[in-house]
């Protein structure tokens, strides 16, 4: 982990008084020169033109909040790219300069390398309002350019800038480039599978005779930088779902041309049952072998709004023997529990209504420990019994506690060696191959054992949890045959996301920060490689549907402020996911019967949420 900006300010403000003290010093006496703003575009009225910004900083011009005139730098530090932009400008030898510019924001850096003598820089925090930093320097004998810089800090969140200046006699070294390349052309989209587009143009030029590289906006987002040459990828999309894309041109000076047409094109119908699900799914976990306080519902009685209905749960007959079975609630707990015969009958009759019905395993208090090759059969055995018994749709994991883990040295998610992780990707994929492309199946962990793994990695690293992230090789394992994950964002501790920041459960911040991770892939933990994104159409999000169901209770507001920043780009917080994910599969909840004892509220106002997005 990197420390913190403010564990680290005592030592950057005595090199910022350094820098500050040694700003006025030169090699030889400086020349004196009426002062002129040579920066070029300072006020970002032309988008980024002059300007060069890292990859990952997803740097635009916005339109607010701005200091003066129509539009302001924004960018946002993530992981080690610390969100940095820059202009490159001629100046003369031997004379004195002034920079500054107006910055808004957690710790935004102003500064200026290559002058020739001391470089300077200069911070602040001014999260609410705009504030000015300035610093001087003066340019070494044989200076003719210095770059400007502007970057945030670890974790940050996003920045903003405006009117940049840099005061002094402009260089020599002509005039700056401010041409932008052509507009691309004939932009087409095919090669579609269920998950992604391959995307060709017609090749720019520019005066400067080359391009450095082009960008993608799909359906009129953040542009993705697809490089040099002239055909890009866009993946991670949801399956049979149209999208729209434009490619513009940039050159080294940062001169990016205007997009050229929209595009359009559609991912193909994907495989994991997909295609039999709702484009919107909710889904629901019905207490179906036990009493809690809640009340027993009967199947018939589950309301139309679920989609999907997992059976809580199977449990095994111990830890380690793989033997999973389930029972009906007993009438001495559930006075209004329906006979067997009832309780198929109702499972057949939502299933005519296009719903799926699962068997869940685990639970908290379902721990299953597949450490050997006779538990992993007994496994496939137990679990299919269930679903030729009440003719099910498929399987749900339900995992938590002890059940995965990982031995000392495990260390690659994507060549696992723990035997109840290896055992379990192997009785998942007999179950797959035995019930073929109609058996659904879902995941549901905890924060702790999945989006935890970009922090703590339990296989490798030295002191972190051997749990820590141990879903990530299964999920991983079996990403083409998963309906859907829906991570539990409850019962949770506080997560750091992609901006390395905490988040902590009961907040839209948290489902976008968590579920972001999923949809845009992040680095494990302990050099294990990058898991990559689930498609769109693969992702939900678990939540209690009522505050007596779990910790972590998301108020029906802040929920569809989750929902419309992740699927619209809209009603977003603090957190800026990576992207706008219009291919969003749904919600979870613990459970249909705490929704019933909570008066339906998350079913009927999610439900019609979820059915308004396009």
């Amino acid at each position: 982990m990197r420390s913190s900006p403010r564990l680290r300010f005592p030592r950057l403000l005595a090199a910022l008084a350094v820098l500050a003290a040694g700003a006025g010093v030169a090699s030889v006496p400086a020349q004196a020169q009426a002062a002129a703003n040579i920066v070029f575009n300072p006020g970002f009225e032309s988008g980024l033109a002059g300007w060069t910004c890292s990859a990952g900083s997803g740097a635009q011009a916005v339109s607010s909040p701005v200091h003066g005139g129509a539009a302001a730098l924004q960018a946002t530090a993530a992981g080690a790219d610390l969100a940095r932009c820059e202009q490159k400008i001629s100046v003369k030898p031997s004379s004195s300069y002034t920079l500054s510019a107006w910055v808004r924001g957690g710790y935004v850096f102003l500064g200026a390398t290559g002058t020739g003598t001391t470089d300077v820089s200069t911070w602040a925090s001014s999260s609410s309002a705009y504030t000015q930093l300035s610093r001087t320097f003066t340019t070494g004998a044989s200076t003719t350019s210095v770059t400007v810089h502007l970057n945030s800090w670890y974790g940050q969140g996003a920045y903003q800038a405006d009117d940049i200046v840099l005061d002094g006699p402009p260089g020599d070294g002509g005039p700056v480039d401010t041409e932008p390349p052509t507009v691309p052309g004939g932009l087409s989209v095919g090669g579609a599978t269920a998950s992604s587009l391959a995307l060709s143009w017609t090749a720019s030029t520019d005066n400067s005779g080359s391009v450095a590289r082009y960008e993608v906006s799909r359906d009129n987002g953040a542009p993705a930088d697809a490089g040099a040459g002239t055909s890009y990828t866009a993946t991670g999309l949801a399956a049979k779902t149209s999208y729209g894309f434009r490619v513009r041109a940039c050159d080294a000076a940062g001169n990016c041309s205007a997009y050229g047409s929209s595009v359009s094109g559609t991912t193909k119908e994907g495989g994991g049952n997909d295609g039999q699900l709702p484009k919107r799914v909710l889904v629901g976990y019905l207490h179906a072998s036990f009493a809690n306080g809640s009340g027993y519902l009967r199947m018939r009685d589950v309301p139309a709004e679920w989609d999907i209905i997992n059976l809580a749960f199977g449990e095994p007959t111990s830890v380690t023997s793989g033997d999973i079975r389930f029972r009906q609630c007993p009438v001495a707990e559930c006075a209004n529990v329906e006979p067997e015969a009832e309780f198929i009958a109702g499972i057949r009759e939502k299933q005519a209504a296009g719903k799926k019905v699962l068997i869940s395993i685990g639970g908290q208090n379902g721990q299953v420990q597949l450490t050997s090759a006779a538990a992993r059969d007994k496994f496939v055995e137990s679990v299919s019994a269930i679903i030729d018994k009440y003719g099910l749709d498929g399987l749900d994991i339900d995992f938590e506690g002890h059940s995965l883990y990982f031995n000392r040295g495990d260390t690659d998610f994507k060549n696992p060696t723990t035997p109840v992780i290896v055992n379990l990707i192997s009785a998942l994929k007999t179950l797959k191959a035995r019930y073929g492309a109609k058996f659904v199946l879902t995941m549901a962990p905890e924060t702790f054992f999945v989006q935890l793994g970009y922090q703590f990695y339990g296989g490798g690293q030295t002191g972190a949890d051997n749990r820590a992230g141990s879903y990530l090789p299964v999920i991983y394992a079996m990403r083409d045959a998963l309906t859907l994950l829906h991570v539990q964002d409850y019962n949770s501790g506080p997560i750091t996301g992609l901006d390395n920041q905490y988040h902590t459960m009961g907040t839209h911040d948290f489902h976008v920060a968590m579920t972001d991770m999923l949809l845009a892939g992040f680095p494990v933990a302990g050099g294990g490689g990058t898991f990559p994104a689930l498609r769109q159409d693969q992702v939900a999000f678990g939540l209690p549907a009522a505050q007596y169901a779990g910790n972590g209770y998301t108020t029906v507001a802040e929920v569809q402020k989750a929902v419309d920043c992740l699927a619209r780009g809209t009603n977003c917080g603090p957190y800026r996911p990576r992207g706008v994910y219009p291919g969003l599969r749904g919600l979870m909840t613990w459970s249909i019967n705490w929704d019933k004892y909570n008066n339906f509220e998350f079913s009927k106002n999610h439900r019609r949420h979820l059915d308004s997005l396009p």
